[in-house]
């Protein structure tokens, strides 16, 4: 029999209780499918996953979505498969003895087990490699638990044992639905209190929680306690409240992962699309998770060269005086030239000429090899090499009528390639103008060689 103060969350499984005393979030966790909300592509009628749990078959599934999404409670409603049972474990403090002993104690039940193992992220690659055998000989059937991309941490023959179930931040709206169930639930929530709240309390703690259930039930579990020891409790519990409890808010953001390739990726594109609003923006998330304002600043030196290029030849100057000036400055004030950075690149003409160019010619070399370089441009540096012919031909363009010299300089067989195709945006204009001229020239001279 449960003491007075748990709480049987799961009244067929006796290895599911939440003591009364257990923070709200672990409380309020659905006790069924039809109550968690905000995941209906996962989990709702007609999904996938919910058709073979009602079947009984259930494979091995990484579960991966950010903090509060779900993961653990949907890990828990899954073991209500029949037949079935579940050993927890988290990663932060299992190792491989913990895991061997799961798998025994696996073999000697009759019924399938899930292994349930939060964080599994953080199995390094030997305590992984122990688990694949079992997997794959259905010893027990896996379910990992992540916030970080499996991709990038769960090593790839036990990655392609199991399905990748993707969970999303919760919605304001379903953190408002939340919120509410748990202000009005006397058992479980915080109904008993009879307490009421101003029209923007609740959508002030959805709007700070950041698509996190944990966090939304946690800020208003502090806010009501914060408001019951207040001058006032008998009055509603307010949005000011919260702002006094929820504190800095924290991003979601990492130095080396999803979050952070995602977010780089955005600002990059947003610069790409002329956009400095979104630009400086990513800017700003990337600036308040505290990323290495360094790395900001190299990627800024990349986009010049590759995304603006010749188009506007001071951008690669101004982006690397920004590298400079955010390696003296250091934080806080090197946002600044990032700021002034973002936004003017944002701004800059386009052109990806010089490194389509680039491309183009390595294509070419990986294709062609090494056909010799045409004589006139060698350097005789000894006499044999001048007896050779090296150097012979050699026009100096300072020599000649407007510094143009119409000879061809790449090697015989590639004479008529043509690798750079500059723009007609911003100062490449300018260079394309030239370019055609230059081209022109040569084309000339080829013909008179021919008529001569």
């Amino acid at each position: 029999m449960p003491d007075e103060h748990s709480l049987e969350l799961f009244p067929d499984r006796p290895t599911r209780k939440v003591d009364a005393r257990a923070p709200l979030a672990d409380r309020m966790r659905p006790r069924n499918f039809d109550e968690m909300i905000g995941q209906e592509d996962v989990v709702g009628p007609g999904s996938a996953l919910r058709g073979m749990v009602e079947a009984g078959e259930l494979p091995s599934l990484i579960l991966w979505g950010p903090p509060g999404s779900g993961k653990t409670t949907l890990a828990w409603l899954l073991a209500e498969t029949p037949d079935t049972r579940i050993e927890p474990l988290s990663a932060v403090l299992a190792g491989v003895k913990e895991i061997r002993a799961a798998v025994e104690s696996a073999r000697r039940t009759t019924l399938r087990t899930l292994l349930f193992i939060d964080e599994i992220h953080r199995l390094n690659r030997a305590q992984q490699d122990v688990l694949l055998p079992h997997v794959e000989a259905g010893t027990v059937t896996l379910l990992g638990a992540t916030t970080e991309n499996p991709s990038f941490t769960v090593n790839a023959p036990l990655l392609s044992r199991c399905r990748v179930v993707t969970l999303s931040p919760l919605s304001e709206e379903t953190l408002l639905v939340l919120l509410e169930r748990a202000c009005n639930d006397v058992d479980r929530g915080l109904g008993k209190f009879g307490l009421s709240y101003d029209a923007d309390t609740l959508p002030a703690i959805a709007t700070a929680s950041d698509g996190d259930a944990r966090r939304a039930l946690g800020i208003l579990e502090a806010t009501v306690a914060a408001h019951r020891s207040g001058a006032n409790p008998a009055a509603a519990v307010s949005a000011e409240t919260v702002r006094e409890v929820a504190g800095r808010r924290v991003l979601i953001h990492d130095r080396d992962r999803e979050e952070h390739y995602n977010v780089a990726s955005a600002f990059i594109k947003s610069m790409r699309a002329s956009d400095p609003d979104a630009a400086v923006y990513y800017l700003a998330r990337m600036i308040a998770a505290g990323e290495d304002p360094l790395f900001i600043a190299r990627r800024l030196l990349i986009f010049a060269s590759e995304d603006i290029g010749n188009a506007d030849p001071a951008a690669l100057p101004l982006a690397n005086a920004t590298y400079q000036a955010v390696d003296r400055l250091g934080m806080p004030e090197a946002r600044i030239p990032l700021a002034q950075a973002t936004t003017y690149l944002a701004c800059a003409p386009r052109s990806n000429a010089a490194y389509r160019a680039l491309g183009r010619a390595m294509e070419c070399v990986e294709q062609t090899g090494s056909p010799p370089v045409p004589m006139h441009l060698r350097n005789a540096v000894t006499k044999l090499m001048g007896d050779l012919g090296y150097g012979e031909g050699y026009r100096y363009a300072h020599d000649e009528p407007d510094a143009i010299v119409e000879a061809h300089n790449l090697p015989e067989r590639l004479t008529h390639e043509r690798f750079y195709e500059p723009t007609e945006r911003g100062a490449e204009a300018d260079i394309a103008e030239r370019l055609r001229r230059f081209r022109a020239r040569r084309a000339a001279a080829d013909e008179g060689a021919e008529d001569f």
